[in-house]
């Protein structure tokens, strides 16, 4: 069965999309840690991190660092937390946020409900900061539908 991300990248659940190339995608996650919380996830579906490919990875933690850097500028953090995961989603993926405490890093500082308006704004604030970034080609435009690998490749 296809895990929940797969099912965002499918258009079949909803998902604000800040990133998109033809490996990974990466989403502002609806359980945040700190406003502009996101998941950079690899398209195919592999449950543990440490079964990646190592060029994946390397990706995935290049985009995550990309994502990073604009989070800290847009959010004047200190730092940026990460963390892979892949319990509750069988799916790999990395978290990314704008960090001001080690605390944070605790299930029980996680935002079960943030809000829609706070989410949308995350959203609009870290797309603008991506695109100021230089990284425009990689954030999808509001009306993206989601364009699959060639199945050749």
């Amino acid at each position: 069965m296809a895990s929940i991300f797969t099912e965002i990248l499918n258009g079949r659940s909803p998902g604000r999309f800040i990133w998109a190339d033809d490996r990974v995608f990466a989403i502002l996650t609806i359980e945040p840690r700190k406003p502009g919380h996101v998941l950079v996830i690899p398209r195919i579906e592999v449950d543990r991190w440490s079964d990646l490919d190592e060029e994946l990875a390397m990706h995935i933690f290049r985009v995550g660092r990309l994502i990073g850097l604009a989070q800290r500028d847009e959010w004047d953090a200190d730092r940026v937390g990460v963390m892979f995961e892949g319990y509750r989603v069988p799916h790999a993926h990395l978290h990314v946020w704008p960090s001001w405490t080690v605390y944070e890093y605790s299930h029980t500082g996680i935002n079960r409900d943030p809000g829609t308006e706070a989410l949308d704004e995350a959203f609009q604030r870290l797309r603008a900061r991506m695109i100021d970034h230089g990284h425009g080609e990689f954030v999808p435009p509001l009306d993206w539908s989601i364009p699959q690998p060639d199945a050749a490749q």
